[in-house]
């Protein structure tokens, strides 16, 4: 039986790149959680892939039956959540399944697994070097960024709601120290 690693940060705190520097880790036998959506599928994105691709009315129904172990409405009719039978699934072929979510998302997710789960959150060192990270993208207009640093704010206060606080001021620290933390607890 697989374990859980969940993982989430305000945009901008460098969760992605952790996430795929850890995905690479054969040895931890790590597999994305794959989330359903009832927006339509872009580029190249294959259902059951990279998502599981829903109506808005089936994505209601399996709300109704109470399928999810986590959801949200980001926009209006368009939801993301995480089924609780392809989790299962995976944790039955003994993958040890990694979330990328939100920190509500986060919260839900460790507080149904409690102790089979890993919580981390992923913390820039301070909210004037987050807004330095998103201009420095270059991606997102000053209002979008602005939008970003205001929730960061607001997510930052999750931050002791998770089994571990990973602060990412230097990415080559903040990797080694978040494959000990994985590494710890798989072998747990």
């Amino acid at each position: 039986m697989g374990k859980l690693i969940i993982v989430s940060a305000p945009s901008g705190s460098g969760k992605s790149t952790i996430i795929n520097w850890l995905m690479q880790h054969e040895e931890l036998k790590l597999a994305f959680s794959i989330s359903c959506t009832s927006r339509p599928p872009r580029g190249n994105e294959r259902d059951g892939v990279e998502y599981f691709f829903l109506s808005v009315e089936e994505f209601k129904e399996r709300i109704e039956r109470g399928e999810f172990l986590e959801y949200e409405e980001v926009y209006e009719g368009r939801f993301y959540g995480t089924l609780k039978s392809q989790v299962e699934r995976q944790l039955a072929d003994g993958q040890n399944v990694v979330f990328d979510v939100d920190v509500k998302g986060g919260c839900s997710l460790k507080n149904y697994f409690g102790d089979r789960a890993l919580a981390i959150f992923i913390q820039p060192p301070s909210v004037e070097e987050l807004r330095r990270r998103l201009e420095k993208r270059g991606t997102d207009s000053p209002e979008v960024i602005n939008d970003r640093v205001e929730k960061a704010g607001y997510e930052l206060t999750f931050a002791p709601r998770f089994d571990r606080v990973l602060v990412n001021d230097d990415l080559d620290t903040a990797l080694a120290e978040a494959l000990q933390m994985v590494t710890e607890f798989i072998e747990a």
